[in-house]
């Protein structure tokens, strides 16, 4: 009986020195880049897969290529801003982690609220109005969530040993759902402030509420 043997997989092939998987990534970070623009420029609504095609220069094909629908590719907006906001007050946080919480909590305000200052249009993507955008509701949601998760985690090592868990929980979820609020008003011009005095403001809110959950 011959021997069979297995036929080698035939090699990929590379276009201008890239391969198709490198030609597609880029194909995706050009979407990304093009539907970013328009959400910065005219709001997410603005966000269409034509338009982003347009402006890409691809064609549909590519668009399904890496995103099942408009909804994929802003909800990969939306994670890419968020992760970004989150690292960027982690980075600001970091030269405080051995001293006061509430010296930490000032230098996450001072981050954020400058971020949302110095560039407002990259801001809106995580702090603008998502009324009517279920994908962008339910991640704004759970955003608020992974926060609240996170400060507390940030927080536990100055906890009382007597505190009420579920009363601190719920007093997290107040403060940065009350946040996400004020930025908004900010941002539209209802609370006039500067940043500086804005994030004093805050400060004082976070500082009124510590007596009763950290050690003294």
């Amino acid at each position: 009986m011959e021997e069979v043997r297995a036929e080698a997989p035939a090699p990929r092939r590379r276009y201008g020195g890239k391969s198709a998987e490198q030609r597609r990534a880029e194909r995706r970070e050009a979407l990304v880049a093009a539907a970013l623009e328009i959400w910065q420029e005219s709001g997410w609504a603005a966000v269409t897969m034509r338009g982003v095609c347009a402006r890409a220069a691809l064609t549909d094909r590519y668009f399904y290529e890496s995103f099942a629908d408009r909804d994929a590719l802003l909800a990969t907006i939306w994670d890419q801003m968020r992760d970004e906001t989150l690292a960027m007050m982690l980075a600001a946080i970091a030269p405080h982690a051995d001293g006061d919480p509430l010296d930490q909590l000032h230098a996450a305000l001072h981050a954020v609220v400058h971020h949302i200052g110095d560039e407002p249009q990259r801001a809106q993507i995580v702090f603008g109005d998502h009324a009517g955008s279920a994908v962008l509701e339910q991640r704004r949601r759970e955003t608020i969530q992974l926060a609240v998760t996170l400060m507390i985690d940030l927080a536990r090592p100055y906890l009382r040993d007597d505190i009420d868990e579920v009363g601190f929980r719920v007093a997290v979820l107040t403060g940065i759902g009350g946040f996400v609020e004020v930025m908004l008003a900010w941002r539209s011009g209802l609370v006039e402030a500067g940043a500086d005095e804005l994030v004093e403001h805050l400060a004082a809110v976070g500082a009124g509420l510590a007596p009763q959950f950290l050690r003294g």
